[in-house]
């Protein structure tokens, strides 16, 4: 069963997650909660395997809050999915920063946020990959400083700096596997490689960490 905690500060919004969660057989949900210090609380409390974060909230957000559940050792199994709309690019940006898995758009298909729960939680690819792209390719131009190459980048093989690169446009590891023409398995070693070396939390930080070191346009 993936657990699965629900983060909003509409009581609709949340009661129409919890449906959707519990018509599911292998999810559950683990918990609600009304603003970030409670969405912590809770992760804490309830240690659940993905938690699905509203943005603005009042009192501590949900970019905050993600900040603090990413931070914390005992939830290093949690993953965090950011509710978002396109109107806050920079916010979706600094979630990424702070750890977040990933993002969906409010207005997704019930079908694609049950398929989104279920590749975070298995560690799989970054959510919405092309919708990733605009929001932080955006960012990144408006502000250039943000371009800073990881520190550790250098340590990357020139195939790894290739395969950080498809990670950011988004390619599963089958798909980096073709495009390359090497097995799905060589294919995640260079990306768990990657992902070792540049101290990412997940390929969520990949993405980041490439569009900052200038690997992606």
């Amino acid at each position: 069963m993936i657990s699965v905690l629900i983060v909003d500060d509409q009581d609709l919004v949340r009661i129409g997650l919890r449906t959707l969660i519990d018509s599911e057989d292998d999810l559950i949900c683990a918990g609600e909660a009304a603003d970030g210090l409670a969405a912590v609380a809770a992760a804490r409390e309830h240690r659940p395997d993905v938690v699905l974060m509203d943005v603005r909230m009042a009192g501590v957000d949900g970019l905050e809050a993600t900040r603090r559940i990413t931070a914390d050792p005992e939830l290093a199994a949690t993953r965090v999915i950011v509710l978002t709309t396109f109107e806050i690019d920079e916010y979706v940006f600094s979630a990424l920063r702070a750890g977040a898995s990933g993002f969906l758009l409010k207005d997704t298909k019930p079908v694609d946020l049950l398929r989104a729960i279920r590749l975070v939680a298995a560690g799989d690819a970054l959510l919405a990959p092309s919708a990733t792209r605009q929001l932080v390719r955006e960012f990144v131009s408006m502000q250039p400083r943000a371009r800073r190459p990881h520190p550790q980048l250098h340590t990357l093989t020139e195939r790894e700096r290739e395969v950080l690169g498809l990670v950011a446009e988004g390619l599963n590891n089958e798909e980096i596997a073709e495009r390359l023409v090497v097995s799905p398995a060589t294919a995640r070693t260079h990306v768990s490689r990657a992902m070792v070396k540049l101290g990412a939390r997940d390929r969520a930080q990949l993405v980041v960490f490439a569009y900052q070191s200038g690997l992606a346009d």
